[in-house]
């Protein structure tokens, strides 16, 4: 049976749970490649499943609502470390660009030749377009503009945790493509500038859920957000200033979605948080105007259009309604004292109150026309250059816009037939020494915990690829839990696994279940691994002499430290690392080939449990990384 044209969907974020807007743009703009028509497959770099376990967390990916979702799902897993900070000027353009990414793209279309058109999401992933093969067209769905983002961060004293470059890089990027496009007209304007791709815009489309009513009072301000810098110093400046003077005739500010894990010691009178809401709606029926007091960043803030489209009125700075064009005074303040003073003037005023709702009702329909328009002149591109696929462009990737380049026809409905759970292996169930462990193979990446299975413990990794196996996105994943099995405990052997936050951060299982398991996990494939010599003892502490990734010899890292014998295991508390003057013999090898280089130090551990008689080695673990250190014999 002949395969229906396709587009190929690159991106460094899941599209479920759609927590944050980078998601939602995701999820636009695949919405709207599908009412033109088009099969989607959707390729998941896991970028940020990396950034999440950097910070301690469990990453929100929802692997089994995509399959639902999508025609295929791919997972694409980079060994190396993804860097969030740099010490030259800016980023590479290519440094956030994994060689996995454009291995993946290459196998992709070796393996499915009906593909019409590749999309990546962010200029940054743009070096995979280099392995997109002639005739196929080749886009950037670019959500910011990243030449000198790090400007912005400057008058709050603070450098981004994301990329950026400059102007030079970013064209570079650009030019890899055929069709860039734009999430708002003033950074269309400047990519048109920089690069010779042809820009389009594409504002997101969002539906109306709502039509527009004045309110009868204004009892809560809304703001809802995902835990990034621009959010974070935006919402807490407006909060303070909110806060100052509030008393209980005003209305209060509440707050919901992923930022308000980072809003630690921001609620008290007049800020209330309401954490994640699984739904927009039930944000929306608690608000009764929305803020969006922004201060920086770029691209177009989602959350104002959804709250447009939720028949909400809208107070904001000029940055927060950019890419809406704006022409109400109050969709144009010019900072957060300004937005505050522009809320207090409509809550007395029930004419002023009927003004901004009107605007922002207007707004929302020109906005949507926009939109419209510009989803229709993408689909009506793509669909033209069908005629063109049978003559494959000569172009040199890099050397210019070729506009003969073919696309997708038409959409597959349902999913396709690349990945099938159903097929998937059944669940292995391992039990000894007080705990059973399960080892599920599925597509179930959201979940922390299972009724019957347990607290997840770690999932399993597969970095590289080149098989239809290694990017389907089922794992196997460990679940353990206490129980009254009798015997050895199991040992799993050389696992390459991403520890759960259970290890350092939750620790809900008992110490006697986490030596267990820590046993069990002896074995699994390190990160970092280094010879160490146990120099001095002294009641329940131990002195370890090693060498230690850099960025670990210095500053606080919560860690989980357990010494590993033949049949026995102890954890040990990790109350000191001191950087030693002399290298300790002994080797030391970096597995992700991305970690800084090793210092020489002396570990200071203590515990209360017996160690083993003869350990053998220490599995010292953080946040997102796996340390073995093999004990030398004294």
């Amino acid at each position: 049976m002949a395969h229906e044209p396709a587009i190929l969907v690159l991106a460094p974020m899941p599209a479920a749970p759609a927590s944050a807007g980078n998601r939602r743009r995701l999820v636009a703009t695949c919405e709207a490649l599908a009412r033109g028509g088009f099969a989607v497959d959707l390729a998941y770099l896991a970028h940020e499943d990396q950034v999440y376990r950097r910070f301690g967390q469990h990453p929100p990916t929802d692997l089994l609502a995509m399959q639902e979702t999508f025609r295929n799902v791919f997972l694409i897993e980079p060994r190396g470390i993804i860097p969030l900070k740099t010490r030259a000027p800016c980023f590479g353009i290519d440094e956030w660009c994994p060689p996995e990414a454009g291995d993946f793209v290459a196998w992709y279309c070796s393996q499915h030749p009906e593909t019409r058109a590749v999309l990546v999401n962010y200029v940054f992933l743009s070096a995979a377009l280099e392995r997109v093969p002639p005739g196929v067209l080749r886009l950037i769905d670019t959500h910011d503009r990243f030449a000198d983002r790090q400007t912005q961060y400057r008058p709050f004293r603070a450098e981004p945790n994301f990329f950026y470059t400059d102007a030079a890089g970013e064209a570079v990027g650009l030019t890899r493509a055929d069709i860039v496009l734009a999430i708002q007209a003033a950074e269309a304007r400047h990519f048109t500038d920089i690069a010779s791709a042809r820009v389009l815009l594409l504002p997101p489309h969002f539906p109306a859920q709502r039509p527009f009513a004045v309110p009868e009072r204004v009892a809560r301000l809304g703001f809802l957000g995902h835990g990034n810098d621009p959010n974070l110093f935006s919402i807490g400046r407006f909060a303070r200033a909110w806060a100052a003077d509030w008393t209980p005739e005003r209305p209060e500010l509440v707050i919901a979605g992923e930022i308000c894990r980072s809003l630690a010691g921001i609620e008290g009178p007049g800020v209330r948080l309401l954490g994640y809401l699984d739904r927009l709606a039930d944000f929306y029926t608690q608000a009764d105007l929305v803020v969006a007091p922004m201060l920086m960043g770029s691209g177009l803030k989602m959350k104002v259009g959804e709250a447009l489209s939720y028949g909400r009125p809208v107070i904001g700075t000029e940055i927060g309604l950019e890419g809406f064009e704006p022409d109400h005074p109050a969709h144009r303040c010019r900072d957060a004292d300004a937005v505050k003073a522009a809320v207090l003037a409509v809550l007395e005023d029930r004419v002023a109150l009927a003004e901004l709702t009107a605007a922002s009702e207007r707004l929302f329909a020109r906005y949507a026309a926009v939109a419209e328009a510009a989803e229709a002149e993408l689909i009506g591109l793509l669909r033209s250059h069908e005629e063109a696929r049978s003559t494959p462009s000569p172009r040199t990737r890099g050397q210019g816009r070729d506009d003969g380049v073919a696309e997708v026809l038409s959409a597959r409905t349902g999913r396709g037939d690349a990945h099938d759970a159903s097929a998937s292996p059944e669940n292995v169930v391992l039990t000894g020494g007080g705990l059973t462990i399960t080892a599920e193979h599925s597509p179930r990446s959201l979940l922390t915990t299972d009724p019957d299975l347990g607290a997840l413990v770690a999932t399993e990794r597969r970095p590289g690829g080149g098989t239809a196996a290694s990017y389907a996105p089922e794992r196997r994943r460990w679940f353990a839990r206490v129980s009254d099995a009798d015997g050895p405990v199991p040992r799993l052997g050389a696992l390459d696994v991403a520890l759960s936050p259970e290890w350092v951060r939750t620790r809900a299982l008992p110490p006697a279940a986490r030596t267990a398991l820590a046993l069990a996990f002896a074995d699994m494939v390190a990160d970092w691994e280094a010879a160490g010599r146990i120099v001095g003892r002294a009641g329940d502490r131990i002195e370890l002499a090693t060498l230690l990734p850099g960025v670990l010899a210095s500053g606080t890292h919560p860690t989980a430290a357990f010494l590993i014998g033949e049949d026995a295991a102890a954890e040990r508390r990790l109350e000191r690392v001191t950087p030693l003057q002399i290298r300790p013999p002994g080797s030391y090898a970096d597995r992700t080939g991305r970690l800084p280089a090793p210092i020489p130090v002396s570990l200071s551990l203590r515990g209360e449990a017996e160690p083993p008689a003869t350990a053998r080695c220490l599995l010292l673990l953080t946040d997102d990384g796996i340390g073995r250190i093999t004990l030398e014999v004294s």
